[in-house]
């Protein structure tokens, strides 16, 4: 009878102890909203940017000729899974700029030592905020993609991109935490994010496919972890949503749809994994 009162009592704990975190998390994510409140020349500039992409680029390439893309689609429909994967990756890449202004001004020593139920609270905050606007970018360019006649993903087609964005942007998002915590000050992972987020982009099948590409430079793109989030979601867009078919045709060999979220699967776990330690050190 006392066993069963306990385990009972231990229950409750540990339930009231998941909501304590719950409410932190929540309370640490209001505050990274109360910021962009404050600055909404920030989030206007992050869906602005895309758009201007999305526009300029899609009509400077709108007449190229029929056999520069596959399946002879327009240029703006296959330039909108680009724009999407890559504005979800840049603003991954910059997840960890907070927690570093959060060092640099002594904010995260104070929630370090405060009576957090877990500080990967921290954490879990980021994540959730960095999600958010990453899915807000992405919606607005899909829109935007929709109103400039490119068209625009089906019903499924929205969950397999939603997926697609998940897995990008959850392993991205691990390794900026990760040189946030490692990196000395804001000045070094800026220069970070500026030296690798343009040349992954050109780098990938944002642009071009890999067909249209020089040999080194096809091989580069077909191992670019943007190319696997950037060619399902172009499956999406042009309707097909069988995971089972070629997506893409790389020097090495031909992948499917579901050998490419295979891929990001494997890198989101593989850059958790590596993060975790440096996480769990500083923030002990």
């Amino acid at each position: 009878m006392s066993a069963s009162v306990e385990q009972v009592q231990k229950n409750s704990e540990e339930r009231d102890l998941l909501l304590d975190q719950i409410q932190e998390i929540l309370a640490l994510t209001k505050r990274l909203f109360i910021q962009l409140i404050r600055r909404p020349s920030t989030l206007i500039a992050s869906l602005l940017q895309p758009l201007i992409w999305l526009m300029l680029f899609g009509a400077l390439f709108s007449n190229a000729p029929n056999e520069f893309l596959p399946g002879g689609i327009s240029y703006g429909r296959f330039l909108g899974a680009g724009v999407i994967v890559f504005t979800a990756f840049s603003g991954a890449l910059n997840a960890g700029l907070p927690i570093m202004f959060d060092r640099e001004f002594g904010f995260l020593n104070r929630l370090l030592v405060a009576p957090l139920v877990s500080r990967n609270s921290i954490i879990f905050a980021s994540v959730i905020y960095i999600t958010f606007i990453s899915f807000l970018q992405s919606f607005a360019i899909m829109g935007t993609a929709f109103l400039l006649g490119y068209g625009g993903p089906g019903l499924g087609g929205v969950f397999l991109v939603a997926i697609t964005l998940l897995l990008l942007v959850f392993s991205v998002t691990a390794l900026s935490l990760g040189l946030a915590f490692s990196l000395p000050g804001h000045i070094e992972l800026i220069a970070v994010i500026f030296v690798f987020n343009l040349p992954l982009l050109f780098a990938s099948t944002a642009l071009a496919p890999i067909s249209f590409m020089p040999k080194w430079l096809g091989w580069i793109a077909s191992l670019n972890p943007l190319t696997f989030a950037i060619e399902p979601i172009r499956s999406a867009y042009q309707g097909s949503l069988d995971l089972n078919q070629i997506i893409i045709f790389a020097p090495y060999g031909e992948i499917t749809g579901y050998g490419c979220l295979a891929i990001l699967t494997f890198l989101t776990i593989l850059l958790f994994l590596m993060i975790r330690p440096l996480l769990n050190r500083k923030l002990a």
